[in-house]
Parts: structure tokens; C-alpha cells; sequence
């Protein structure tokens, strides 16, 4: 039986050398032409989010970081909250088109393209905790992307946090998205102290999400507080 790529359905076809005889085949979700249009992050990039600073007007550049995370760590509401995150892909016009379609039209078997590259950069002793969305979202796409992130890459998410602001927040400006109240709160009897915590998440866009989340792990004591995000806006 052959198997179709998930996201434009072409048949996929596998190549195979003399390699191939010795090694455990790497699953594969997405045809040749569809992965060659998932863009890896690569080069020099922020030392904080992942942003490729090849791509940036040097001026936006200060000492290996984007010029909005040195406004995030010179404010001293949010900064030291979040230590870094680590952004897979490019946000082009393709990896839009798939985030849109699992996202917002409930294709949850989407998961699984990004499942061999998560587990790749998962540390072995992190928690893994998505980010959460409010009763209303989960209800409308009937899970929560995130979560699904974490499952089909193999492991059990961690859940610390629950939302209390409910409006979206991709129809906010980015002033507004900064400049948002606390979004989210810990669950009742949830202990971090001392734990190293990874945030997983679709896409950095800000970094106001992440650093909400952050903030309130930190505060409650945790040890460090990391995110993975699929693509860096």
C-alpha cells in the first residue's frame, strides 16, 4: 500500500541506496516537493528567539539579538522570564497554509509532519508543557494544537496552566499583544519548584504568549523556562 503525502495527498515516493539497507527508515509524512518547502531556521539567529539575524537591517541587531528581545530584557516586568526559544521553520507561505489548515480547519493528523524534527530537539528532562487555550477555542477546533504537538512526537504533556483571558490574540496589533493583563494562571495544586520547563507552542510571533506563561512558571518557582515553537513570524 502506498502511502500519500498528508498535506497535498501525492503519492510518496521513497528513494533508495545502499544506505537505506542498514538504517531504520525515517518516517515520512509530507512528499519531496512539500518538505522542500518547510524551511529550516538556520544560520545565525538570535541568541534568544530563534530569529534569523541574516534576514534583519543591521540596525535591529545588538550584540547576537534581535532588537525586540533587548526591549523584552530591558524591561523590568518581563525580563529574565523566558531563557530562550527554539524555532524550527520559517513562518513562509507554505508552513502558513499548513498551521491555517491544522489549526483552524481541525486537521489534527497535520501533527505528524512536525513529530521526527520535535523529538530531535526535545531535552531529556524538561517538562513538557503546552500552551493552553481558553474553553471556548478548544471547543471551536475540538483540540488543542499544541497538545497534539507534544503527543505525536511520543511524549505526555504537562498541564500547569490554565487560560483566563479569552481573546484572540491574532487579531491583536502587536502594541497590544505586548501590552496585554496576565493571560494565564497555574492550575491549583501544581508544583514547579526547581523544574526545567519547556513551552511548546505553533508559532513566535512577539513572544508576549510565551512570556506570560513564563512569567507566572518562574514566579511559581520554577528553574528555567525554555519554549519550541514550530515557526519563528
Amino acid at each position: 500500500m502506498s502511502k500519500r503525502c498528508l498535506f497535498c495527498y501525492e503519492e510518496i515516493t521513497l528513494s533508495t541506496n545502499w544506505s537505506s539497507f542498514f538504517t531504520s527508515p525515517t518516517e515520512t509524512y509530507l512528499c519531496r516537493t512539500c518538505r522542500s518547502q518547510l524551511i529550516e531556521i538556520e544560520g545565525e539567529t538570535c541568541d534568544i528567539c530563534s530569529r534569523s539575524l541574516e534576514k534583519l537591517d543591521p540596525q535591529y541587531v545588538i550584540n547576537k539579538r534581535c532588537l525586540d528581545c533587548v526591549r523584552w530584557e530591558q524591561d523590568d516586568e518581563w525580563k529574565g522570564y523566558l531563557l530562550k526559544n527554539k524555532s524550527l521553520y520559517e513562518y513562509n507561505d507554505f508552513l502558513k497554509e499548513i498551521i491555517s489548515q491544522y489549526k483552524f480547519r481541525g486537521d489534527y493528523i497535520l501533527a505528524k509532519i512536525f513529530s521526527n524534527r520535535i523529538q530531535q530537539k526535545l531535552p531529556p528532562d524538561a517538562l513538557l508543557v503546552p500552551i493552553p487555550l481558553s474553553s471556548e477555542r478548544q471547543f471551536e477546533r475540538g483540540f488543542n494544537q499544541s497538545e497534539a504537538l507534544i503527543f505525536e512526537a511520543g511524549h505526555s504533556p504537562i498541564h500547569l496552566l490554565e487560560r483566563t483571558h479569552t481573546e484572540k490574540q491574532s487579531k491583536k496589533s502587536r502594541h497590544d499583544r505586548i501590552h496585554i493583563p496576565q493571560v494565564f494562571q497555574m492550575k491549583e495544586g501544581k508544583d514547579v519548584a526547581n523544574k526545567d520547563i519547556l513551552l511548546i507552542d505553533d508559532i513566535y510571533t512577539t513572544g508576549s504568549t510565551l512570556r506570560h506563561a513564563a512569567k507566572i512558571l518562574m514566579q511559581s518557582g520554577a528553574k528555567s523556562v525554555s519554549s519550541l515553537t514550530l515557526a519563528r513570524s
